[in-house]
């Protein structure tokens, strides 16, 4: 078992961030770490007790740029979209806009050096159908087990980003890895690799307002993200 940074429960939960500009390219992630963190994701809730979700990971680097440039093609056409929806908050607030135009800079550091990083995380679960029923159940599945995973490997000092830029060419990622695309779905693309420079701090982030308790009650409305797949920050 490898040495955790022997963070807690709560520390693990409000620092374990979407890693872009500070993932280590240079430090290899060996098969026995990925494999050791995905013992946690087995543990996690999952629909029906049916474990339908499976891992893919990528360590080969011929695919790993291949999967990059899938990347760069999505977020070449999502980078617009994105800045635009940003735009008029960010005027509303600028400490938002802020902490948004560093979190842009980060994603378009991850965009450049996707190729390099040393290993990435396909999180796939079956079902092809486009009732809802099935992407829910599925999603709810293997996002839960992607989440262990991720919280393992921030207790181990590695980072992760959950990105889904890819998804825009699911089934040419799936024919470079043999999945089988009719039969199953990918929910992302995350890359894992050490992290580095100093400690993690939990963002800052609004409680009161995204909290209600027995009805709806919410000072501003909720506006949807612009088109385009996004980056959660």
């Amino acid at each position: 078992m490898t040495a955790t940074l022997g963070l807690s429960a709560d520390e693990m939960l409000l620092t374990t961030r979407a890693v872009r500009r500070r993932l280590d390219f240079e430090r290899p992630v060996p098969e026995s770490l990925l494999r050791e963190c995905a013992r946690f994701a087995v543990q996690a809730p999952t629909s029906s007790n049916g474990q339908s979700w499976h891992f893919v990971f990528v360590t080969e680097r011929p695919k790993i740029e291949a999967l990059a440039a899938i990347y760069r093609r999505g977020a070449a056409l999502n980078r617009g979209r994105f800045v635009e929806s940003s735009r008029a908050r960010a005027e509303r607030d600028p400490a938002w806009g802020s902490q948004q135009r560093r979190v842009i800079d980060s994603g378009i550091h991850l965009v450049k050096n996707m190729h390099r990083v040393p290993a990435m995380l396909i999180p796939c679960a079956a079902g092809r159908s486009e009732d809802p029923r099935h992407v829910i159940e599925g999603a709810g599945s293997v996002i839960q087990a992607a989440w262990s995973f991720m919280l393992a490997a921030r207790a181990r000092g590695l980072g992760t980003c959950w990105t889904t830029i890819h998804l825009m060419w699911e089934e040419e990622a799936a024919e470079l890895l043999g999945i089988p695309y009719a039969e199953v779905r990918q929910y992302a693309l995350i890359p894992v690799a050490y992290t580095t420079g100093g400690e993690f701090r939990p963002a800052a982030r609004d409680l009161d307002g995204v909290l209600s308790f027995n009805a709806w009650r919410r000072a501003a409305p909720l506006v949807p993200t612009a088109g385009g797949l996004h980056e959660p920050s």
